[in-house]
């Protein structure tokens, strides 16, 4: 079954539907058929249909076949019962219930809870394949089953910037000026981070983009008292990239940065950016003219014009 159930149900989940959907006669379903511990737990007289149309990230809807919330047997916190009808066996069903089950979970935080639900997935079958061939454990569809248990019951890989020690992240190589700035964003003053940002730039880990990226979040993002000063400062320390950072500074230093901080540092982006490719086009044309290729050719895959490549050849 796909995502979402075809527009017209098949007489098996036509008639599950009109029967499970009824209060009553769920109750003795999940009487008759919840495991004990679980049963144990709900508060059959709280039972609530509810819509099985949920919403993914994609915005394409998909279905369960039943979902009902029901209060706890001790009164506080929230139960869901999803109840799936196949009439025909699908290997991945588990995982299909799993997402449901999130979905439910989704919807119980939207509205407001703090906490997320305990949700009971239930799939009955009455196929004519017999007994139902494939796992209602969704971490059996991995490959590493035993791996993937541990994975997700306990807690997910943190990296946690707010706790590396600064001569840790020295090391991170391309990843270092990144981890550092983001670290440090919300200081009023950056001065203290010259040293290390130019000694990472002069290491050369960044391209001319991501530099640029890493002033614009520095200004849009940090709260540094002058941010015009820290990047004319580092443009100082950083020649390699000082064309690029002084074009932001000066651009800071004409719109002012109370009043035009937005505007001038999208120009001076646009600016740095474009200088950029350009110096990358020159470097690849000299390689490409070192190599024979035909001046033409040459001008055709770099968008160079007759003068820029003239001045290569000089």
């Amino acid at each position: 079954m796909p995502e979402r159930k075809n527009a017209t149900p098949t007489p098996h989940d036509a008639v599950f539907k009109q029967f499970l959907t009824h209060p009553e006669t769920a109750r003795d379903f999940m009487n008759l058929h919840l495991p004990e511990t679980l049963r144990a737990l709900c508060d059959l007289d709280t039972l609530k249909l509810e819509s099985g149309s949920f919403i993914e990230e994609s915005l394409r809807p998909y279905y369960s076949d039943v979902l009902y919330s029901l209060k706890t047997a001790g009164g506080d916190g929230y139960i869901h019962v999803l109840i799936e009808h196949q009439s025909t066996p699908e290997r991945h069903m588990a995982f299909r219930l799993l997402r449901y089950a999130v979905a439910a979970m989704q919807r119980h935080l939207d509205a407001g809870h703090k906490k997320l639900p305990l949700v009971i997935p239930v799939l009955f079958y009455n196929g004519k394949r017999s007994p139902y061939p494939y796992t209602t454990n969704w971490l059996n569809n991995f490959d590493e089953p035993a791996l993937a248990a541990r994975l997700y019951s306990h807690d997910f890989p943190l990296v946690d910037v707010t706790v590396i020690p600064d001569d840790d992240i020295m090391h991170h190589r391309s990843m270092a000026v990144l981890t550092l700035l983001q670290k440090h964003i919300h200081q009023r003053d950056l001065a203290e981070l010259l040293d290390r940002l130019s000694t990472l730039l002069l290491a050369e880990h960044l391209t001319g983009q991501q530099l640029i990226s890493l002033i614009n979040y520095l200004i849009l993002a940090g709260e540094a008292t002058d941010a015009k000063a820290f990047v004319h400062d580092l443009a100082q320390r950083v020649p390699q990239h000082e064309d690029e950072l002084m074009t932001i500074a000066q651009q800071l230093e004409q719109k002012g940065i109370e009043k035009g901080l937005k505007q001038g540092l999208e120009q001076g982006i646009e600016q740095g950016i474009e200088k950029g490719r350009k110096q990358e086009a020159l470097k690849i044309a000299r390689s490409m003219m070192l190599n024979g290729l035909d001046r033409h050719v040459i001008m055709k895959m770099t968008g160079l014009t007759e003068d820029e490549l003239a001045q290569i050849s000089h």
